[in-house]
């Protein structure tokens, strides 16, 4: 997800995202652990993504 699509998001759908993503990332670390992924690359993809919804959640709970 782009930064500009999270700045969209409300809060209660932030984290819906955040725990989805949380969900696949840990799913590919277990995928990759059992078989090589194709493209390991998904796992930092999806890695910051959920850097990124945290970091705009943590945002607007501070405000």
């Amino acid at each position: 997800m782009k930064n500009k699509e999270i700045k969209e998001l409300s809060v209660e759908e932030l984290k819906q995202k955040l725990a989805e993503f949380k969900k696949e990332t840990a799913n590919l670390k277990i995928a990759h652990c059992v078989t090589p992924l194709e493209n390991p690359l998904q796992i930092r993809k999806a890695r910051r993504t959920v850097a990124r919804l945290a970091t705009e959640l943590t945002n607007r709970e501070n405000q």
